[in-house]
């Protein structure tokens, strides 16, 4: 028996040959179950065979375990020079260019312009001098050849590579060492001594796994480009996420004209900045002054309000636009695109408890045009002008912007960067300014714009100057379907929506 249960023995069976990984938080398992134990998720748990990556990690782990340690301060950052992809909105996205050795995951929806957008950055870093390896799974040579060709980026210095296995790609850009390599796409690379297809929660994780360790070993910096799945998620294991260094999205209707690339994940800069484009025939082109492609300043039209955002560094302009009208069933819609539907939600609790605009029974949409999405709270206050806008049929002058966050009390709080956001609106050519009454700290300067500044503390406040009006709104009753004027008596909630 003794010689049965031996010590390795025992360290052969710990090291099941077969376990269970969640899709959504990457976490393991050793057998199977409906529910993930670590992030309850229902169905997400996927066999994953560990294999032939254990020998090159155990020599990697070792070579790094062999390393002496070296104090903080002495770690050497000159071999850290960011390579630049000669696009200003990309390389504010990275942070301010590609990190040697870093490794970039790109996602997207099929069509939005993924290769596209890697064929220029290829493009440019060539014209700069550079070697980029294009590696593709999915397209023969001759197809990214005729891409090239019609984006104008065919180059002597992009060096093409139509293979899928992860051995003969790793060996590639070993030998070559280039500026940059590109890998099209991670779901297509897969490994003949793993078990499992291409794409398969086995492939990815060890594909992924060898191309950080290459990456980190050889200082080229490896773009890999990611499929989604329906949800907009990047498909594949969460731990293919967390592997990377850089994770972003190009997003974008592919109807429309407007590409944002979007970092969700930096470890070398911020994720609040945003890279804006737009598609034509030659490919994409950058925005560099986005504001004055998603805002007229001329128009004035009910339930239409114009504010600026703050984008990482960068002031923002977007439109805000609502729609209510009467619901055919008794339950009210609210949709919203590119804002927080909480936020919705509070700021018509504000308007109806405090102002007495109710829109309980109404459906009610909303969406920042241009396809941006608008996270911060100093939106709050132009959601509820272009509210209230709707529910008195007037519209805003035009030429105003509005700037403010909401309380559950109704009263304006301060934004911060006011300066910069105002010098943004008078470079735009808006003349008026709906502000806050209250400043934060250092935020009382006023110079570096002609704008004339309404200072409110209250939403009923900003309604009277965007408006020129106090009076109560016009009810709606959904009974009669009729607007209905000079009702000042409250209305029961309880009784709105019948």
């Amino acid at each position: 028996m003794a010689d049965y249960v031996s010590g390795s023995s025992l360290r052969t069976m710990a090291r099941p040959s077969l376990v269970f990984v969640c899709s959504d938080c990457g976490a393991d398992s050793s057998k199977w179950a409906g529910q993930c134990p670590a992030c309850q998720a229902w169905n997400t748990l996927q066999e994953f065979r560990p294999g032939a990556g254990r020998a090159t990690r155990g020599k990697f782990n070792a070579a790094v375990s062999a390393s002496a340690p070296t104090p903080l301060t002495q770690v050497d950052l000159s071999s850290v020079d960011r390579l630049p992809t000669g696009w200003g909105e990309i390389d504010r996205v990275l942070g301010g260019g590609l990190v040697p050795g870093s490794l970039v995951l790109i996602g997207g929806e099929p069509g939005v312009g993924k290769s596209t957008l890697l064929m220029h950055i290829a493009h440019q870093v060539a014209c700069s001098g550079g070697v980029v390896l294009y590696a593709s799974g999915e397209e023969s040579a001759q197809q990214i050849r005729l891409r090239s060709d019609r984006l104008g980026s065919a180059q002597e210095r992009i060096l093409l590579l139509a293979e899928n296995e992860l051995g003969a790609v790793s060996a590639v850009i070993d030998r070559i060492r280039p500026a940059v390599a590109v890998v099209d796409s991670i779901q297509m690379v897969s490994d003949p001594d793993l078990d499992g297809s291409p794409g398969s929660v086995t492939q990815v994780r060890e594909a992924a796994g060898s191309f950080m360790r290459l990456a980190k070993g050889s200082g080229v910096p490896i773009i890999l480009v990611g499929h989604v799945t329906k949800e907009g998620s990047i498909a594949g294991p969460r731990v293919l996420e967390h592997l990377v260094d850089t994770v972003m999205y190009l997003e974008g209707d592919r109807t429309q004209d407007f590409r944002i690339l979007r970092a969700t994940k930096n470890r070398f800069g911020s994720t609040d900045e945003i890279g804006i484009f737009t598609m034509g025939s030659a490919g994409l082109v950058e925005v560099p002054d986005p504001s004055a492609l998603l805002v007229d300043g001329s128009s004035g039209v009910n339930g239409s309000a114009v504010t600026v955002s703050i984008e990482g560094n960068r002031p923002l302009m977007v439109e805000i636009q609502t729609l209510i009208g009467t619901t055919p069933t008794g339950l009210p819609r609210r949709s919203v695109t590119g804002l927080d539907v909480n936020r919705l939600h509070m700021v018509l609790a504000i308007l109806d408890r405090r102002e007495g605009l109710l829109a309980g029974g109404l459906d009610v949409f909303a969406a920042v045009v241009g396809g941006i999405r608008v996270g911060e709270p100093a939106a709050d206050l132009a959601l509820a002008l272009s509210l209230a806008s709707n529910l008195k049929v007037k519209p805003i002058p035009s030429g105003t912007v509005v700037l403010g966050e909401l309380d559950l009390a109704g009263e304006i709080r301060p934004v911060s960067q006011l300066g910069r956001r105002l010098s943004e609106a008078a470079r735009q050519g808006f003349k008026r300014a709906i502000i806050p009454a209250r400043r934060r700290d250092g935020e009382g300067e006023r110079s570096g714009h002609n704008l004339d500044l309404i200072e409110v503390s209250s939403v009923g406040g900003a309604i009277l100057a965007a408006f020129g009006i106090e009076e109560k709104a016009p009810r709606h009753s959904a009974q009669s379907s009729q607007w209905l004027d000079g009702i000042d008596e409250p209305v029961d909630p309880a009784k709105a929506g019948r």
